[in-house]
């Protein structure tokens, strides 16, 4: 796969699970009565996301130093 590919693949990746997380936080809150506005969700969301991927980028990153050079 092509370095541009990849990037597109991790963007509409990342962009997919931002959307859905935004709109389960939104229903969760409606569900629960709680007053939530769709901004707020998707700003929540994009903490969530952006810290999972930080995350996962240093699991791999540990992941790869374990196994050595």
């Amino acid at each position: 796969m092509t370095d541009a590919r990849r990037r597109w693949r991790f963007v509409w990746s990342v962009t997919v699970w931002w959307v859905l997380l935004a709109l389960a936080l939104w229903l969760l809150g409606k569900t629960l009565d709680q007053p939530t506005s769709l901004a707020a969700c998707a700003g929540s969301a994009a903490l969530l996301v952006a810290g999972g991927e930080v995350g996962d980028g240093l699991r791999r990153r540990l992941r790869a130093r374990r196994r050595g050079p």
